[in-house]
């Protein structure tokens, strides 16, 4: 079985210069991705059981992987929601299966977005983990767009090692992540 390609990018290249940039003496420091959370919550799953269904189909088309279903936590009058009801779906991506869905994100899927100009760098949370969202799935290749009812939106968040969110950036960004700077 074959590693998956910016595994090995990043073992033969990303990580010496990582270490030198950083000036770390051991490759143990050096920051690395460790797992990737793909999350989707579908709201409209409560008035209508078959959307969640759809969705958890496309999640695990597109990731390789089968989601699992999110349930509420607490009950909410207002949108008719119960506690324990399912409303969404995740998927946590480790290992090969990581950096294939990386590697597609990042050199397929993005590219295909409409518009696109390039990833917020704003969306790391301080402890170098880095969260976007994606407004359409349809950008994966492996979406048939012929056959969609309905298009949903999902967050993927990158967890990594790094200290800080400058490790973090330049991990992401040597794996060919198209961040643009925000001036907000």
């Amino acid at each position: 079985m074959a590693e998956a390609r910016l595994y090995t990018e990043y073992r033969s290249n990303i990580l010496d210069k990582l270490k030198k940039d950083f000036k770390l003496k051991n490759n143990l420091a050096v920051p690395k991705l460790t797992k990737i959370v793909v999350n989707v919550g579908v709201g409209e799953a409560v008035a209508d059981k078959k959307v969640l269904d759809d969705v958890v189909k496309n999640v695990a088309t597109i990731t390789g992987q089968q989601p699992v279903t999110t349930k509420s936590r607490k009950s909410i009058s207002n949108f008719k929601l119960r506690e324990g009801m399912p409303i969404g779906c995740k998927v946590t991506l480790r290992g090969k299966i990581m950096y294939e869905f990386l590697d597609r994100l990042i050199n397929l899927a993005l590219p295909r977005t409409r518009d696109f100009q390039g990833v917020s760098d704003k969306g790391f949370d301080g402890r170098g983990n880095y969260t976007m969202g994606v407004t359409e799935h349809s950008i994966f290749p492996e979406i048939d767009t012929d056959n969609l009812d309905r298009i949903h939106g999902m967050d993927i968040s990158f967890v990594t090692t790094a200290e800080n969110d400058e490790q973090a950036y330049q991990l992401l960004k040597q794996f060919g992540m198209p961040f643009v700077k925000r001036n907000n």
